[in-house]
């Protein structure tokens, strides 16, 4: 299956042919739908069958494969569809995903520190750092320079790299875990002049699409994890 999304987070529709169904979930030879996968929630959207629709209600991987959960039975295996990608819902978790990689550079260059958790959403987000104090102030410092670089809209670009390539570059992952060592090719997401990390999510074409990043709150979630709410304006 060829994940479009990957290459380009801005296609709206597509058209494809269904490889298998399964009770309400069916799977296609190639999709634009971004799967719940690293913390960045599902595309919904449609699919049609001519001109008969079926709502996509959520899209996740099985067995490694992408699995769209329709609304209703009808579709075949080798009928071809056309789909149409939820644009408001998708455009808000774009932005709000390269809001989190501008924070998440931004703690890390002040701070030292990785990310140990993050969930995106529509209307706020979260991220959780290896901080080992509760300092406030020096969160909403780090937010207030992560604003900064947005308004300087810088171009976002994507591109892939063997692993053994991408990791020379320096700090390409944030993440406390680490690369998992079953990825051997490495989708990177540049932020020109500022940023470079390891990713398979959807991002805006640059970051002055972002927004003003708000800060919500901040919480002790035990030893060295501090737990970040924020949202956009």
């Amino acid at each position: 299956m060829d994940a479009l999304y990957l290459k380009d987070s801005y296609q709206k529709e597509f058209t494809a042919r269904i490889i298998n169904v399964e009770g309400n979930f069916v799977y296609l030879n190639q999709t634009a739908f971004y799967p719940s996968s690293g913390g960045q929630p599902h595309d919904t959207g449609s699919l049609y069958k001519g001109r008969e629709g079926f709502n996509v209600l959520f899209t996740t991987k099985m067995s490694g494969k992408i699995a769209h959960q329709v609304d209703k039975i009808g579709l075949k295996i080798n009928d071809e569809v056309k789909g149409y990608i939820d644009w408001n819902r998708r455009y808000k978790l774009m932005r709000m995903h390269t809001a989190a990689h501008i924070m998440s550079e931004m703690f890390h260059k002040e701070t030292g520190a990785l990310i140990t958790g993050n969930q995106l959403d529509l209307e706020q987000s979260r991220i959780d750092f290896s901080l080992e104090n509760f300092d406030k102030n020096k969160i909403v410092e780090c937010i207030k320079k992560s604003n900064e670089i947005a308004k300087n809209n810088l171009p976002i670009k994507v591109y892939f790299l063997a692993r053994e390539e991408a990791m020379k570059l320096p700090q390409v992952t944030k993440l406390a875990m680490g690369l998992p060592e079953q990825i051997k090719e490495v989708r990177i997401v540049e932020i020109q002049g500022y940023d470079k990390q390891a990713d398979g999510g959807t991002h805006v074409k640059s970051t002055k699409e972002v927004g003003e990043i708000k800060f919500l709150k901040a919480e002790n979630k035990g030893k060295d994890n501090r737990r970040v709410y924020f949202t956009l304006d």
